[in-house]
Formats: structure tokens, sequence, C-alpha cells
């Protein structure tokens, strides 16, 4: 079964984006959330950590009314945006690891 891995944490302060990749299997699903949107901001330092799942078949999503509290609009490519309607859909078919 498909695994939800939720991050709310910057991966500008906090290690839980790169604790989660060394976890997340094929065919698992990134959800950033929260700070954690910051981990899909296009050109940064942590991009590459993104692009790499995105390319190794990793969904990535991040939370729109995250990205837009934070005015994040220049988004890596492969990252998908939901709303919180699809972030109850996930939830709801996947088992859940958050990471803090």
């Amino acid at each position: 079964m498909k695994m939800l891995h939720t991050i709310n944490k910057s991966p500008f302060q906090n290690s839980a984006l790169e604790s989660c990749m060394r976890f997340v299997a094929s065919g698992d699903i990134i959800l950033l959330l929260e700070d954690g949107v910051y981990a899909a901001m296009s050109g940064s330092s942590k991009s590459s950590v993104i692009e790499e799942a995105v390319k190794g078949g990793t969904e990535v999503f991040a939370l729109s009314a995250d990205l837009k509290a934070r005015a994040l609009t220049s988004l890596i490519d492969g990252v998908q945006i939901t709303d919180y309607a699809g972030f109850v859909d996930l939830v709801e078919k996947h088992k859940i690891h958050s990471w803090l």
C-alpha cells in the first residue's frame, strides 16, 4: 500500500524533508503543507531534493492554501497543487506518516 508522507516544516529550518526522503518507497506520495510548502520552491538550495523525488516517480503535492498564504508561485516542475478536498482524499486513501 502506498504511504502518504506529510511534511509541515520548512526545509530551511528542519531536517524532516531529508529524513522523509530516506524512507520514501516507490509509489509513495509526499504532501507539503504549512511551512513544508517552501520545499516546492524552484531555484532554492533545497530544490534538488524534491526534483529528484519527482524524477524518481514520487508524486509530490503542495497544499494550495499554504502556497497562497506564503505567496509562493514559482514551483518545481512536477509538483502538483491540491486543495483541502484533495488533501482529504489523499488522507482517506493512504496510510500516513507525518514528518515532524
